[in-house]
């Protein structure tokens, strides 16, 4: 097995003078540990002459426990004294009081390779602020747990900008979060000056499962890298009344409602032909979120070949089913849906009403799929000069 090394592990072993000097504010959570599971602030501390002075959180907190959509304070870190400043509220980005004193701000965050996952506009937001203050910004590289090679989805219309997606990126994009900082950086023109700590050993192929590295939840409902895998899709589902098995041991994975018939979404599924994935049809209830405590029917999505499996359309083919399945029940959710309190939750995920039309018109998914092949394509060749893995 190849020994990946995550660019925190880098910094620490190979470019331990790169912060020399410098008062450093830290972007992190609790999926910021070494190979050895040390906590990227513990890791950093520990570093000659360097003066950590303030940490920042990104959506669900410092520790990772508050669930999607809940508000995090800034506080202050119990084990260190330093003060947290939260990411996820009405600014969402850094003020000039929470930058005023830092040299550099250093970003480690894990990341899961898709366009909804919010730490990747944490992150862009805090270039934007870093560039106004003239503070130069560090980001420690980690793998996508998706590879680095399929991308999927279409791009979205920068009129449905939101959290959920402020530049136009596809729901599956194939980069690392520091290829990511680099390609939002210059195709926008934020102007920020950002290095990047690249990995060792990683490579675009690869699995989660092949880099060697434990796995440590970024988010609540993130327990696994199977939840990653099917991710990209699977938040499509919050646009909808239907349950994304919160409140489960499987989130993403179990999709269903009151309302649905668990055997025959899985045939109707089943009939699709879709690669790389098996449908399970299934029972459940949540424990929390939508339908606590009642029983949802709907199907356990497994995926069965990763190479194959293209999880943006499977889960607009779940929606679509679930939908035609039981047209008198089912509705899109209505705002307000991270921060936005028009648009809805299903247009901001999908970057534009265009699919939600598409699907209340009937309009087939083969015929979605192929609307979105010259935007990748375009994607492919704008982002090959960033990347830093080949």
């Amino acid at each position: 097995m190849t020994r990946v090394r995550s660019g925190l592990d880098v910094l620490l072993t190979r470019l331990p003078t790169l912060l020399n000097g410098r008062r450093v504010g830290l972007l992190c959570h609790q999926a910021s540990v070494t190979r050895e599971l040390t906590h990227a602030v513990d890791a950093i501390l520990r570093l000659r002459g360097v003066r950590l002075t303030a940490l920042f959180a990104p959506e669900h907190g410092l520790a990772g426990a508050a669930q999607d959509h809940a508000r995090v304070g800034s506080t202050t870190d119990r084990a260190t004294g330093l003060p947290v400043w939260s990411l996820y509220d009405r600014r969402l980005g850094p003020s000039p009081a929470m930058l005023s004193g830092l040299d550099t701000l250093v970003v480690d965050l894990q990341d899961v390779g898709s366009r909804y996952y919010t730490f990747v506009w944490t992150t862009v937001l805090c270039l934007v602020a870093c560039a106004r203050a003239r503070i130069p910004v560090v980001v420690l590289d980690r793998p996508n747990p998706l590879g680095g090679l399929a991308m999927e989805g279409n791009l979205p219309d920068p009129r449905f900008a939101s959290f959920v997606g402020l530049y136009p990126l596809p729901a599956r994009h194939g980069m690392t979060i520091a290829e990511l900082a680099a390609y939002l950086n210059e195709t926008h023109q934020i102007g920020c000056a950002l290095t990047r700590v690249p990995m060792e050993g990683w490579r675009r192929a690869m699995s989660w499962e092949e880099t060697g590295l434990p796995w440590v939840a970024p988010s609540p409902n993130m327990p696994t890298p199977d939840t990653a895998r099917v991710y990209p899709g699977g938040c499509l589902i919050e646009g909808t009344n239907l349950s994304e098995g919160r409140g489960t041991t499987r989130p993403f994975e179990l999709v269903g409602a009151p309302f649905l018939d668990a055997q025959g979404l899985a045939r109707a599924l089943t009939r699709r032909g879709l690669p790389g994935v098996t449908f399970r049809a299934a029972a459940f209830e949540p424990a929390f979120h939508k339908y606590r405590q009642a029983l949802c029917q709907g199907v356990q999505v497994h995926v069965t070949d990763t190479a194959r499996f293209k999880p943006f359309a499977t889960y607009l083919a779940l929606i679509i089913e679930g939908r035609r399945q039981a047209p008198r029940h089912f509705r899109w959710r209505r705002p307000p849906y991270e921060f936005e309190r028009k648009r809805w939750p299903i247009d901001l995920l999908c970057g534009g009403d265009a699919i939600r039309r598409a699907i209340e018109g009937d309009v087939a998914l083969a015929r979605l799929e192929r609307s979105w092949r010259t935007d990748l394509s375009r994607f492919a060749r704008q982002r090959r000069p960033h990347l830093l893995y080949r």
